[in-house]
C-alpha cells in the first residue's frame, strides 16, 4: 500500500498522466517503498524531491516519415523522454515496437533512473523509441526509417547530454544505421553518443551479453546469500531475444540447467538444457520462430503453443521477454512447483500481484531495476572506453560487469536490512536507487 503522506502525490501523478497504466504501475511500485525513507528523511519532502522525480525533465515527441520498398510513404511516431540527469547524462535504450507509446516510454524512463543509480556509475535516466516494428521489414526499409528517426533525434542527444542504446527491436543493425546518420548530420565521430555499437566501430565486448549475464549473476548472488546457488538447478527463461539467449548462456556457465525459451507463438521445453547454438541460429541468424527449435532438436524438445512458460516446474525463473508477462496465476504456479528465486531480466515483467505473492512467500525476488542493470552498466563501460579511446578485453569487461552486479546485490541487501526488511530486494533497490538521486537533486537546488 502507498503511505497516506504519498497518496496525494500519487493522485496528482494519475491526474497529470491519464491513460498511462504502465507508468502508473512503475510509480506505484516505487512509492510503496518510500514510506520508510519519508519517515527518516523529511527534508526530501520539504524540497519536493518525490514530486519532481515523477515529472520528466523533457519529453520529445516527433513525426518519423519514411518510404517503404513499394514506394509508399509511411509515418510513425518517435519518442525520447529525458527523465532525470541528476547523476549524469540521460541514459537508456530505444525500443522499436508497435506497442510503444508515451506511457510505455515514461514507465521505462522512470525505472531507468533508479536502475542507473544502482550501478554506481555517473548516468541519469531516459528512454525512447517508436511504434515502428522492424520485424518483417527489409534492411533498406529499416535503414530509411532509422535515418528519418535520427534526423530529428540528433539535435537532442550527445555524449554529455543523452546517450541512447538498444532495446526491444533495436539491435546492432539499427544502432549502425542510427549512428551512421548521426555522424552524417553532425560531421563528428562522436563514439560515446550511442552504445551497443559494433565492435569494429566503438562498441564494447560483453555489451550484447550483459543484460542476460547480469540477471543470471544476480539470481546466483541471491541464492548464495541463502547458502545455495544456481549450480545444479533447473531454470526457466522466457523470451528468445538477446537478453534470454545470454541469460541461458550464463546459467549454463554457472552450472544451472536452462530448460525453456519462448516467443509470442509459444515456448519450448528441453529437459537436457537449451541448445544455445541452435537457438541463436534460429532467432539471431534466421529470425525464425521458436517452434522450429522442436523440429530441429530431433525429438529431444517439445513445443507448446498455448499455456505459459511458467507452467514448467523449476527452481529458478528468469523472465526476460517484456513487461507484465508473469501474472498472479503464473506466480502461484511457480510457487506451487517450488521456485526459490526469480530474477527479472526484462523491465517490470512481473505484475504487481505476482510481485506481492513472491514477496509474501519469502523467495528470493530480484526486481528488474536491480537484476537487469547489467546492460546499462556495460553501456556505461562502453562510454568509458569511447572517452579514453581505449578497448578492453572480454575477460576484463566481464569482470567489471560481475563486480557491478555483486555490488548492486550487496547494496540492495544491506539497504533492506538497514530499514528492517531483511531479504526484501524490492525495497532495497527502490530505496537505495532513490536516495542517491535524491541527494544529488538536493545538492543542485530547485532546478
Amino acid at each position: 500500500m502507498i503511505d497516506t503522506a504519498l497518496q496525494s502525490t500519487f493522485d496528482e501523478v494519475l491526474r497529470r498522466n491519464p491513460g498511462e497504466p504502465e507508468f502508473h504501475q512503475a510509480v506505484r511500485e516505487v512509492f510503496e517503498s518510500l514510506e520508510v525513507v519519508q519517515a527518516r528523511h523529511p527534508e526530501y519532502s520539504d524540497a519536493g524531491i518525490i514530486t519532481r522525480l515523477c515529472e520528466p525533465e523533457r519529453q520529445i515527441i516527433f513525426r518519423v516519415p519514411w518510404v517503404d520498398d513499394h514506394g509508399q510513404v509511411q509515418v510513425n511516431r518517435g519518442f525520447r523522454v529525458e527523465y532525470n540527469s541528476a547523476l549524469g547524462p540521460y541514459k537508456g535504450g530505444l525500443r522499436f515496437h508497435r506497442s510503444v507509446n508515451l506511457g510505455i516510454v515514461k514507465f521505462l524512463g522512470f525505472e531507468q533512473i533508479f536502475k542507473n543509480s544502482l550501478t554506481g556509475l555517473p548516468i541519469g535516466g531516459g528512454k525512447g523509441g517508436s511504434d515502428f516494428d522492424p520485424h518483417g521489414r527489409s534492411d533498406g526499409e529499416v535503414m530509411r526509417f532509422c535515418q528519418s528517426f535520427m534526423t530529428e533525434l540528433w539535435r537532442h542527444i550527445g555524449e554529455y547530454t543523452d546517450v541512447p542504446a538498444g532495446d526491444i527491436g533495436v539491435g546492432a543493425r539499427e544502432i549502425g544505421f542510427l549512428f551512421g546518420q548521426y555522424k552524417r548530420l553532425t560531421n563528428r565521430y562522436e563514439g560515446g553518443v550511442l552504445t551497443g555499437k559494433g565492435l569494429d566501430w566503438g562498441g564494447s565486448l560483453v555489451r550484447k551479453e550483459a543484460t542476460g549475464y547480469g540477471a543470471a549473476i544476480f539470481a546466483d548472488e541471491m541464492l548464495r546469500a541463502r547458502g545455495t546457488g544456481v549450480e545444479g538447478r533447473r531454470v526457466s527463461v522466457s523470451g528468445s531475444g538477446n537478453v534470454a539467449i545470454y541469460a541461458i548462456q550464463k546459467v549454463r556457465q554457472l552450472g544451472g540447467i536452462p530448460v525453456t525459451a519462448s516467443d509470442s507463438s509459444g515456448y519450448v521445453v528441453d529437459e537436457d538444457g537449451i541448445d544455445l547454438e541452435l537457438l541463436q541460429q534460429i532467432k539471431e541468424v534466421e529470425r525464425g520462430r521458436i517452434g522450429e527449435y522442436e523440429e530441429r532438436r530431433g525429438g529431444r524438445a517439445r513445443f507448446v503453443a498455448d499455456g505459459s512458460v511458467w507452467d514448467v516446474p523449476v527452481g529458478i525463473a528468469l523472465p526476460c521477454a517484456t513487461q507484465n508477462e508473469l501474472d498472479a496465476d503464473a506466480a502461484r504456479t511457480l510457487l506451487g512447483n517450488g521456485v526459490e528465486a526469480v530474477s527479472e531480466g526484462a523491465n517490470m515483467p512481473s505484475t504487481p500481484e505476482a510481485v506481492a505473492l513472491f514477496r509474501e512467500a519469502g523467495i528470493a525476488f530480484g526486481p528488474g531495476k536491480a537484476a537487469n542493470a547489467g546492460g546499462v552498466a556495460t553501456s556505461a563501460l562502453e562510454m568509458q572506453q569511447n572517452a579514453s579511446r581505449d578497448t578492453w578485453t572480454f575477460e576484463y569487461t566481464e569482470e567489471r560487469l560481475t563486480q557491478i552486479m555483486r555490488s548492486i546485490h550487496t547494496t540492495c541487501l544491506e539497504t533492506a536490512e538497514e530499514f528492517d526488511r531483511p531479504g526484501d530486494y524490492v525495497l532495497g533497490a527502490n530505496v537505495a536507487g532513490f536516495r542517491k538521486v535524491a541527494d544529488a537533486m538536493m545538492a543542485f537546488g530547485v532546478v
